[in-house]
């Protein structure tokens, strides 16, 4: 088997590589040209990859046509060899902070997708997975399926929804299998260093008083080993046209995992809860119905969130 896999450079690209590399499906890993995280991409999985990294430069016209790849040696043009099977579409700009809101990057993000979706085809995929997220949502209460109201209240959630059905339709016309993963909160290694987890890991490490909101949101976070291990079955499980949410199908309140973040770290090291006001439209509950994506495709977490920190830790030391 062969597949695909744009956005390679974040927590669940470099795990996807990873657990990719372990059965022994053959890797074809889509960065932006000049990424920065493009050569720690390489450094640490790069002897592993069974293809070859490579850089897709998004500004040309004809975009889906000039492709530059690199083969950790040297550099060629040309499409890679053909056909591969899984097209995994991760990548998407502006994902934290004030982008969330830029309509016109994400109104970008949302036609790379379709763009995606015919480098795809060109490729000879047969299965499309697009990785949606939570934001698509917007707050809710309950556990999240496939059929809970979408109400995005962002412009990032807005056009992850669009992108999600305007990919399916144009997979439906090119008669590739679409998977729909709306993805929760992932934590592992290689993940964004302004995220909850791994900033607060940072000033807990550095002796710094970490600073958080209460506390009192109830989240459902899923170790990066495993959403990877479950957009994989999906991929190649899944039912055309599903949609699955991602995540471990349980939660904690938030407070408890900054405690287990500081008794992994430094049971003395000083935390203040409440000392960051909520954000506005703060979603207070955050869980995924993992019972579909269970049934079609037989995935169950395996990773509880302290060997998750303890794996995280073990890799920064």
């Amino acid at each position: 088997m062969k597949v695909v896999i744009t956005g390679a450079t974040g927590a669940i690209g470099h795990a996807l590589i990873a657990e990719c590399i372990k059965q022994n499906i053959e890797v074809l890993a889509i960065c932006h040209r000049g990424s920065k995280r493009a050569g720690m991409l390489a450094d640490e999985v790069g002897r592993m990859l069974q293809s070859k990294r490579v850089g897709l430069d998004y500004e040309s016209p004809d975009r889906l046509i000039k492709i530059r790849y690199l083969n950790l040696d040297e550099y060629a043009t040309g499409l890679p060899s053909m056909p591969y099977d899984i097209f995994f579409h991760m990548a998407w700009s502006g994902t934290t902070g004030a982008s969330r809101n830029d309509e016109a990057l994400q109104q970008q993000n949302a036609a790379y997708s379709l763009d995606a979706v015919r480098l795809a085809k060109m490729l000879g995929c047969h299965t499309f997975v697009f990785a949606g997220s939570q934001a698509e949502y917007g707050r809710v209460e309950g556990k999240l399926t496939a059929d809970t109201p979408t109400y995005p209240e962002n412009e990032y959630g807005k056009y992850k929804l669009q992108a999600g059905e305007t990919t399916r339709a144009l997979c439906e016309s090119l008669s590739i299998k679409h998977i729909w993963a709306r993805i929760l909160s992932v934590y592992g290694p290689y993940d964004s260093k302004t995220s909850m987890i791994m900033s607060a890991i940072s000033k807990l490490r550095n002796g710094e008083i970490a600073e958080f909101t209460k506390g009192e949101q109830q989240w459902d976070y899923l170790y990066s080993a495993d959403a990877a291990n479950a957009l994989l079955l999906a991929a190649m499980k899944g039912k055309h046209g599903r949609i699955y949410p991602i995540g471990s199908g349980s939660v904690r309140a938030l407070s408890e995992y900054i405690q287990i973040l500081k008794n992994q770290i430094d049971p003395h090291a000083q935390i203040e809860l409440g000392a960051v006001p909520y954000a506005p439209r703060q979603v207070m509950y955050l869980c995924a119905d993992i019972s579909q994506l269970k049934q079609d495709t037989g995935f169950e977490p395996k990773t509880e969130f302290e060997d998750g920190i303890r794996e995280i830790l073990r890799l920064c030391e």
